[in-house]
């Protein structure tokens, strides 16, 4: 989040529950362009009030803008069609291992109390936080709600995300999220890219651009998807199925789980 967005710690279960979100239809009409954006704005922003969403949610959606750039991302993730050894290639996988291994020796600490607590190890967040944004530093420079809003707009993905959109006027309206938050270009927020609806359910008030509120989110997230702790999470595996929880892209599971093994030293 932006300096003037932090998250704080508030009644996640209260927030959650004003956000019961999938399975109901919208009358706002989705649309496959720039065109419609704006009266399909204002057509949600009502229905958004009859959701419970205040005044800061409905002023903030009303602040945003067609994101083409987010559209032409979302036609385009052609590195998920790679193979493995591609994508660990274009990716930097190995940079990622090497880094990681540093990373987790200097912060034992901190992968210690997180593994208590979860029972996830180090390796697995490791190689999330290497992939999603290179240890924090690159984290995306779009209007997050803007990302977010145009998606819910756009036919493709819309009922997943007006969930999104919810939980982001939600969170917005709390004060746990600003207006002009930054983030990539699918709306996804801090080091290890948490869409709105996870900060809600899996954020734990904390502060998603430091390093300790999003790993300890992160394997909140990998706990409540089933990790079991000391099983193996290598294809095959028990908590394989947990990393698919994390990424439907089967060629970034695998490289998450082949990063984590490398950093961990085997890969439990």
């Amino acid at each position: 989040m932006t300096k003037v967005g932090r998250f704080r710690a508030v009644a996640f279960a209260a927030a959650a529950g004003v956000v019961a979100l999938s399975g109901e239809a919208f009358a706002a009409q989705c649309g496959n362009g720039p065109g419609g954006f704006e009266a399909w704005k204002q057509a949600f922003s009502q229905e958004a009030k009859g959701r419970g969403v205040g005044a800061a949610g409905i002023s903030a959606l009303q602040g945003t803008h067609y994101n083409s750039a987010t559209i032409g991302a979302d036609r385009g993730q052609h590195g998920f069609r790679l193979s493995l050894d591609q994508f660990m290639a274009k990716r930097g996988g190995n940079v990622i291992a090497s880094r990681g291994r540093a990373l987790k020796q200097s912060n034992a600490g901190l992968f210690a109390s997180i593994q208590q607590r979860t029972g996830v190890p180090a390796g697995p967040l490791i190689a999330i936080w290497g992939f999603e944004t290179g240890f924090g530093a690159v984290k995306g420079n779009q209007h997050a709600l803007s990302a977010v809003a145009t998606l819910a707009y756009d036919c493709r993905r819309s009922a997943y995300f007006t969930d999104q959109l919810l939980a982001a006027l939600t969170l917005i309206d709390k004060g746990l999220m600003s207006a002009n938050e930054r983030g990539s270009m699918h709306g996804e927020i801090g080091q290890t890219q948490f869409l709105p609806k996870n900060i809600l359910q899996y954020g734990g008030g904390a502060n998603l651009d430091t390093p300790s509120g999003a790993l300890n989110a992160t394997a909140t997230f990998l706990k409540a998807h089933g990790w079991t702790p000391g099983a193996g999470y290598q294809p095959g595996e028990p908590n394989f199925s947990v990393l698919q929880a994390w990424n439907a892209a089967s060629v970034y599971q695998q490289a998450i789980a082949m990063v984590g093994a490398k950093i961990d030293g085997g890969g439990r």
